[in-house]
């Protein structure tokens, strides 16, 4: 119980679950080579003492002891920009760790339907918070034929199902697939991928089981293979971390762990929630990304000498736009919270969907703009070893002049960074997950049609063409 050090979180990993890996079964998860950036990665928030983390990193339970921020019930406004804080210096294994503010956000609709499973949502909250424990939040099925509903499919395991029902608990098969760091984390947080029907009924399904569960299965993808040089690639040797197709090969869960079970009515509430709050991540990560990028164009444009040049200034301009739309969407949405019945505050719906809609819609958009100032240099950059080799190393520092006053070695790192993050390992990852993740584009504009107040947009459409009744009497009125 009690706050995890670096060393143990390493230590908990190997704990019998199943995973593979390019082809192997890996049995030593803390030691394996595939598993060393990303657990280094994961450890970090287990740091408790680095140096101005203690205060970012934990707040006090209502029992007295300390827990990880990522925990704590947001009831204000400061509670929020406490956890955007944290947020911004966390992996993203604490970030799907956010997973529990999903199951709680939604307690409250629950427990009107079914009070024992919001007790359960309760309880695994705090039995995750109480041992420090890691959750990653599993969400997208297989889906098979789009066209077709969960139980029409050729194969109806391809949507996360129940198999048996007994006094114990539910047996369940199928797969989720997508799922960032699953392998990194100690608990599984499965939730419907999208609204069920009545007919869908077996689909309809939320529950928790240990990554370790008999039957469960985690097959990974990564976006960078291991021991990759820090100079050559500044992101991706330093944020690698896997994604995981999660198998369940039916698989026993206890029904204290069950939050769902056929309450198809509820379905499409547990899949908003978990978007609500995958998506303020990823608006979070955007804000600084993008501020980022502004700042690599221009020092490129410096480095270059051209930084007066009107059609470099026009892109930038378009960049600090990005940046200053995306930090300004996140910030009202904070400002605008929202609170639930059970006095829970969370991020303005509406607010968060249109940032992240923009942040999505205009990201690859905004890499060209940034690949367009930095030039073909951002691809074919020779390796830090051939500058580093006293025979090449000569002739590229040479041609790799630009201007008195401009150090080689920082314009490497600079464009070492662009390519990375743009155009190589971690940037191949990030132009899909910009798109693709807390849901693609279309999920987004669903929320907000949903959201916005479009009576009130009517109202004042009628009423800037006068054609509301009274409006238009007094219009007339005062006409004569």
């Amino acid at each position: 119980m009690g706050l995890k050090t670096k060393e143990q979180y390493r230590q908990s990993l190997n704990d019998g679950r199943v995973i593979f890996w390019g082809g192997e079964k890996i049995t030593d998860v803390m030691n394996h080579p595939r598993f060393r950036v990303p657990i280094e990665v994961a450890a970090r928030d287990y740091d408790y003492d680095a140096p101005g983390m203690r205060d970012i990193r934990t707040y006090e339970t209502e029992d007295g002891t300390l827990a990880h921020r990522v925990f704590q019930v947001p009831r204000t406004a400061d509670d929020l920009t406490k956890r955007v804080q944290m947020s911004a210096n966390m992996s993203i294994v604490g970030g799907v760790t956010g997973v529990y503010m999903a199951l709680l956000q939604i307690k409250g609709k629950l427990a009107e339907v079914n009070p024992q499973f919001a007790e359960n949502i309760e309880r695994m909250y705090k039995y995750a918070r109480d041992n420090d424990l890691r959750g990653a939040e599993c969400i997208t099925d297989a889906k098979g034929d789009r066209s077709r509903k969960a139980h029409e499919q050729d194969d109806p395991d391809l949507y996360v199902r129940v198999v048996d029902r007994n006094k114990d608990g539910i047996v369940v098969r199928g797969a989720k697939l997508h799922i960032s760091a699953a392998a990194l984390c100690h608990e599984l947080v499965i939730m419907p991928t999208k609204s069920m029907r009545q007919d869908e009924a077996d689909y309809a399904l939320a529950f928790a089981v240990p990554t370790n569960a008999p039957g469960l299965k985690i097959v990974n993808r990564n976006f960078a293979p291991p021991n990759l040089d820090p100079f050559d690639y500044p992101s991706s040797a330093h944020h690698s971390m896997p994604e995981g197709f999660v198998i369940f090969d039916d698989v026993f869960v206890p029904w204290d762990r069950v939050f769902l079970c056929g309450e198809s009515q509820l379905s499409g509430a547990f899949a908003g929630s978990l978007g609500l709050w995958e998506r303020t991540g990823g608006v979070i990560a955007a804000a600084e990304q993008s501020k980022v990028m502004v700042g690599l164009a221009q020092l490129v444009a410096e480095q270059q000498g051209k930084e007066r040049d009107p059609h470099i200034q026009d892109m930038i301009a378009e960049l600090i736009c990005y940046a200053e739309t995306i930090r300004m969407g996140l910030e009202y949405a904070i400002q605008n919270y929202e609170t639930t019945s059970t006095g829970m505050v969370h991020p303005n719906t509406l607010g968060i969907n249109v940032a992240k809609y923009y942040y999505a819609s205009n990201y690859h958009l905004m890499v060209r703009n940034l690949q367009d100032i930095a030039g073909g240099l951002t691809v074919t950059l020779p390796e830090d070893a051939d500058f580093r080799n006293p025979e090449s190393g000569a002739y590229l520092r040479k041609y790799m002049h630009a201007k008195p006053g401009v150090d080689i070695d920082q314009r490497r790192r600079i464009y070492s960074l662009i390519r990375d993050s743009t155009a190589d390992a971690y940037g191949g990852w990030h132009l899909v997950t910009a798109l693709q993740a807390g849901g693609g584009l279309k999920a987004q504009r669903i929320v907000m049609s949903r959201t916005y107040d479009m009576k009130d947009a009517k109202h004042a459409a009628l009423k800037a063409a006068g054609a509301l009744p009274d409006e238009g009497h007094a219009t007339a009125k005062a006409a004569e």
